[in-house]
C-alpha cells in the first residue's frame, strides 16, 4: 500500500537515524523498515490515517533495540515523542555519553600533545606539511571506535596514514617549492576521506551513509568555526586582562593554548555533531539558505566584471586562485543543501535558486580554464597550473552534470534522489584528484 509523501519523509528520516546506529547494519535497517511498513499498511487498512498509522507503527516498533527510543530523543520536537518513550530511562544508557565524553576527551588530548611534540621536533615546514597527520589519525580513531568497527579494519584505516607520511617526509621536496606547498594542502583532504571511510562503518558503498557524511562535514565546519570564534574572543579577553596587569601571556597562548586548542577543537567539534545532531540540523541549513543567494550575487558581479573587461586573457594569477577557493565554496553549500533537503518533497524556490548557483558557478568555472588554459599556452606548464587545472576540470564535471539533474528535477522529469546519488557517487573523484596532487605532481616537476 502506497503512502503519502509526508509518511514517506517521516519513515526516511527514521530510516536514516536508524541507519546511524553503530549497531544496525544495512540489512537489518532493511528488515526493520519493511516491518515498520507493515505495521503502516495493516493500520491503514483497519481505518487509520497515514500519518496516525506511522505513529502507531513507531510506537510498537519501539522495543526493538530502542531505537524508536533515541529517534524520538533526538527529534524531541515531534508530536510522536510522547507516544514513544516510556517514562523513565536505564542507568546504563545514562553512563554511555559520559564514557563516550571521556574517550573524547583523551583522543582531543592526545591529538594536542602530538601537535605539540611535532612542532617541537619537525622544522617549521616539516611540520605543515605533516599537520593533518597529528590530528586526523585520532578523529578516526574517534569513528571507527564509536562504529564498532572489527580491529581489523580499523587497523586498515592506518594504512593511508602511513601512505601519507611516507610521501609526504620521502619525497625531496625543494625548500619553499610549489609542490611541497600543494602537497601540504591536498593532504587533510585525501585524509578526510580516512575519516568518512571510518564514519560510514567501513560501508562507503552506501550511498546514504555517504550523504550522512556529506552533512557531518557540513555541520563539523559549523562547530568548528564556533569554536574558533568563541575560543579567539575567550583568548583575546584573556590577553588584554593580563596585558593591565603587566604580565606577559603571549607566549603561553602561542606555545600551548593556541596548539592545545586548535587540535582539540577538531575532535570536539565531531564530537558535538554526533551528540547535538537535533540543534545543528536547525543552524546549518538556515546558513545554507543564508549564504546561498549571497553568493549567487558575488558569482554574478564577478560575471558581470569579467564582461566589462572584455577579456580572460590577463587575468591575475592571485584572482585564478581565489576564483577557485570561491568554486569550492559553492561545491560545499551544493552538497550540503542537498543532504539537509527532505527528497520527498516538491521542487520550490530554493531548488530554483540552487540551479542558478550552480549555472553561474559553471560559467565561472568555463572563464576560469580559458583563461587557464591561456596562461599555460603562453608561459608553459607549473605545478600549480597543473593543479589548478585538474580541480577546474574535476568541478566542471561535477556542476554541469548538477545542472542537467537539477532541470529535470524542476519538470518532473526526474526525482531528487538522482541528484543525490550523482554527488555521493562522484564524492571519491575528489578524494582520487588530491591523492594525485599529493603523489604523482610534486615528481612530474622534479618536486620544484
Amino acid at each position: 500500500m502506497d503512502v503519502d509523501a509526508a509518511v514517506e519523509s517521516q519513515i526516511a528520516q527514521w530510516r536514516g537515524y536508524v541507519e546511524r546506529h553503530h549497531a544496525i547494519s544495512a540489512a537489518d535497517a532493511d528488515e526493520m523498515e519493511d516491518h515498520l511498513r507493515s505495521q503502516i499498511s495493516d493500520l491503514s487498512a483497519a481505518g487509520l490515517m497515514d500519518d496516525e498509522a506511522f505513529l502507531v507503527a513507531v510506537k510498537r516498533m519501539g522495543s526493538m533495540g530502542g531505537i524508536s527510543r533515541e529517534f524520538a530523543y533526538e527529534h524531541s520536537d515531534r508530536l510522536w515523542k510522547q507516544l514513544v518513550l516510556p517514562p523513565a530511562a536505564s542507568t546504563a544508557s545514562d553512563a554511555q555519553p559520559r564514557r563516550e565524553l571521556i574517550v573524547v576527551l583523551a583522543l582531543a588530548v592526545g591529538a594536542a600533545l602530538a601537535v605539540k611534540v611535532g612542532s617541537a621536533v619537525l622544522d617549521e615546514q616539516a611540520f605543515a606539511r605533516n599537520a593533518a597527520l597529528f590530528v586526523l589519525p585520532f578523529l578516526t580513531g574517534y569513528f571507527a571506535r564509536k562504529r564498532r568497527m572489527s580491529p581489523r579494519a580499523a587497523t586498515a584505516l592506518l594504512v593511508p596514514y602511513v601512505l601519507a607520511a611516507a610521501v609526504l617526509n620521502g619525497y625531496p621536496f625543494r625548500p619553499e617549492g610549489s609542490t611541497e606547498v600543494i602537497a601540504a594542502i591536498h593532504t587533510p583532504v585525501v585524509l578526510w576521506f580516512v575519516v568518512g571511510l571510518a564514519y560510514v562503518g567501513g560501508r562507503w558503498r552506501n550511498d546514504r551513509r555517504r550523504m550522512d557524511f556529506i552533512r557531518f562535514t557540513g555541520e563539523w565546519v559549523v562547530y568548528l568555526a564556533l569554536l574558533g570564534l568563541g575560543g579567539g574572543v575567550l583568548v583575546g579577553l584573556t590577553v588584554g586582562a593580563f596585558d593591565a596587569l603587566g604580565m606577559d601571556a603571549e607566549w603561553v597562548i602561542a606555545d600551548w593554548v593556541v596548539p592545545f586548542g586548535v587540535a582539540g577543537a577538531v575532535v570536539v567539534a565531531a564530537w558535538l555533531v554526533e551528540a547535538k545532531q537535533n540543534v545543528v540540523e536547525n543552524i546549518a541549513p538556515v546558513l545554507t539558505r543564508v549564504f546561498t543567494p549571497l553568493t549567487i550575487v558575488m558569482l554574478l558581479v564577478l560575471l558581470a566584471a569579467f564582461a566589462t573587461a572584455g577579456t580572460v586573457v590577463g587575468v591575475d594569477r592571485n584572482l585564478l586562485i581565489l576564483m577557485d577557493l570561491i568554486l569550492v565554496l559553492v561545491l560545499g553549500l551544493v552538497l550540503y543543501a542537498i543532504s539537509a533537503r527532505d527528497p520527498h518533497l516538491p521542487p520550490d524556490l530554493f531548488d530554483r535558486l540552487q540551479l542558478v548557483l550552480v549555472v553561474s558557478a559553471l560559467a565561472v568555472d568555463l572563464l576560469m580554464l580559458v583563461a587557464m588554459l591561456t596562461r599555460i599556452a603562453e608561459f608553459g606548464f607549473t605545478p600549480n597550473k597543473v593543479t589548478a587545472l585538474g580541480l577546474n576540470l574535476v568541478l566542471l564535471v561535477n556542476l554541469a552534470w548538477s545542472a542537467r539533474l537539477t532541470v529535470g528535477f524542476l519538470r518532473g522529469r526526474s526525482g531528487f534522489s538522482a541528484t543525490e546519488q550523482w554527488q555521493t557517487r562522484y564524492l571519491p573523484v575528489f578524494g582520487l584528484w588530491a591523492a594525485v596532487a599529493v603523489a604523482v605532481i610534486p615528481p612530474m616537476f622534479d618536486f620544484a
